[in-house]
């Protein structure tokens, strides 16, 4: 099974056409982010197909402890991305759910566990096909430098080891200012379900992760994962709103960011 703290990923030359599982998030409440995804890797002249069938990965219910029907989900996106495309996912968790965790839900299945090993092996992290597929490399082209604070899923860094990409992509824009938050490498408090079942403590952290990106100077937070980005936007705005003030902790997903900055779209 892949998995990164194993032997270094072997990363497939720039493809000609590539999928795009947009994820629950970015489909329901960050449409944008999906839409920029698509116009950087076109730019980079890469046909992007979406499979309009695609739904959930599972992880809901498969970090719930409901491996059977986080198996019944899984199992709608096997035959989704029948050619030998990439498959490109603006979202750690849902990589690493895909990555991960479809070889061992279908471990023993004859017919499906193959299916779940190959398809398993072609998915990627956006940064990551940016940094290690694409080559990535624009200049920034805004008109006014800025300081942001990043971001990184526990997803992201902890299974999919791709925290470096985010960074080394922000690292490439030369009037962007990464500004150094303090304890970076903590959780957010969303979990997914976690936030709801246990929202005391999910709030408890966000409030900490909040106040630190905040004390960092940045003007605003970039992260490559949407769920980890509504719950930090939305509990800072919560926060400004309680103290009757405007927000102060503005946000995007990187894949919005990055179109704006070198190029694409309205440029700040």
């Amino acid at each position: 099974m892949p998995n990164h703290t194993d032997a270094p990923r072997r990363y497939p030359a720039k493809p000609a056409a590539a999928y795009l599982f947009s994820t629950c998030l970015v489909d329901q409440f960050s449409p944008e982010a999906g839409l920029d995804a698509v116009r950087l890797l076109e730019r980079e002249g890469i046909a992007v197909h979406f499979p309009p069938d695609q739904t959930c990965c599972g992880q809901p219910a498969y970090s719930s402890g409901y491996p059977e029907e986080a198996k019944a989900v899984a199992r709608l996106q096997l035959d989704l991305f029948p050619e030998p495309w990439p498959v490109v996912v603006p979202s750690g968790s849902c990589a690493a759910m895909m990555l991960h965790n479809y070889p061992k839900l279908f471990a023993d299945d004859p017919v499906l566990g193959p299916k779940a090993v190959a398809l398993a092996e072609r998915v990627f992290e956006f940064t990551e096909f940016l940094v290690h597929v694409v080559g990535f490399s624009r200049h920034d082209e805004a008109a006014e430098p800025c300081t942001i604070a990043l971001h990184t899923s526990c997803h992201a860094r902890r299974e999919m080891g791709v925290h470096a990409t985010s960074a080394a992509l922000l690292a490439g824009l030369h009037k962007v200012t990464v500004a150094q938050q303090a304890r970076a490498e903590e959780c957010c408090g969303f979990g997914g379900t976690f936030s709801l079942r246990h929202p005391e403590i999910s709030e408890a952290i966000v409030t900490d992760k909040v106040a630190s990106l905040k004390e960092s100077g940045a003007e605003a937070v970039v992260s490559a994962d949407c769920g980890c980005l509504f719950n930090i936007l939305g509990h800072a705005e919560f926060l400004d709103k309680e103290a009757g003030r405007k927000p102060t902790l503005p946000g995007e997903h990187i894949a919005s960011f990055l179109w704006r900055r070198t190029g694409g779209g309205d440029q700040a």
